[in-house]
């Protein structure tokens, strides 16, 4: 699996979850994040580079662990690779967030690239045309995710900041339109998922697209017969193409079990 960072390291930690036994390799292209703010071609470009980087490794199956390579990357990864399944997280997510949706009326809270960019409005309209769809950027969320700022009063309040427009809109709106399920379609985001809890009713669904990106990937290596055996723990190996040590620090905070430098390989694409 790839990402432009870090943040992929969450879609990783739901996947070791899940299947234990598998090997991972994760690559974190830091020299050159973040990808929100390049362009398709050149999003589409570095994601081609990652895979090579990946395939050449001998992998069985591809993780696009970020949103926006997701959102844009995905056929030119097929394309490039087509003897090789490949997994992004924005399918997943909607694919969980409209079995979620009660009231067929969803949100989804990401970075700001990602919600102009449309991939989740466009991949939940896929399934659920008739889907009312509230897209709210939350880039602060970001910043504090990277900064280990997760809990307490500073993450709660930006939380509220940004959710009360969403699910408690001004008196007065005509018809306002309140979702029951909230997609954190950033993988940065469910880091803060206790913050962003603990400011919404409990009847407010929360969808994590780094879990279901796991359930997507257990299903297809299910369906290749590719499932590796129950037989101890796999390994998990990282590469970076920037500071080792840097992201062996920030990513700690990411996966949630320590990562020493001495573990992340640093590669040149």
């Amino acid at each position: 699996m790839f990402d432009s960072g870090v943040g992929g390291l969450t879609v990783l930690k739901a996947l070791k979850e899940r299947l234990p036994c598998e090997d991972v390799i994760y690559l974190g292209d830091t020299a050159r994040l973040p990808y929100g703010s390049k362009s398709p071609q050149t999003v589409g470009r570095y994601a081609v580079q990652c895979a090579a980087e990946l395939v050449r490794r001998d992998i069985k199956l591809l993780v696009v662990a970020c949103n926006t390579a997701s959102a844009v990357a995905i056929g030119p990864l097929r394309e490039a690779y087509p003897g090789i399944p490949v997994i992004g997280v924005v399918e997943p997510g909607a694919q969980a967030a409209c079995r979620a949706s009660l009231n067929n009326a969803i949100a989804i809270i990401a970075t700001e690239s990602t919600i102009a960019g449309g991939a989740y409005q466009r991949a939940i309209h896929a399934i659920a045309p008739k889907a009312r769809i509230i897209g709210h950027p939350c880039p602060l969320f970001v910043a504090l995710a990277e900064e280990g700022w997760t809990e307490g009063d500073v993450p709660e309040a930006v939380a509220t900041k940004y959710l009360t427009a969403i699910f408690n809109p001004a008196s007065g709106t005509e018809s306002p339109l309140i979702p029951d399920t909230l997609v954190l379609g950033c993988t940065h985001f469910p880091l803060l998922a206790p913050a962003i809890r603990s400011v919404l009713s409990p009847s407010i669904r929360i969808v994590d697209s780094a879990a279901t990106t796991a359930d997507t990937v257990q299903a297809e290596l299910e369906r290749l017969t590719l499932l590796r055996p129950n037989h101890g723990c796999g390994e998990t190996r990282y590469l970076t193409t920037d500071d080792a040590a840097r992201f062996a620090r920030t990513g700690t905070r990411f996966l949630g079990t320590p990562i020493t430098e001495h573990e992340v390989e640093l590669v040149d694409l």
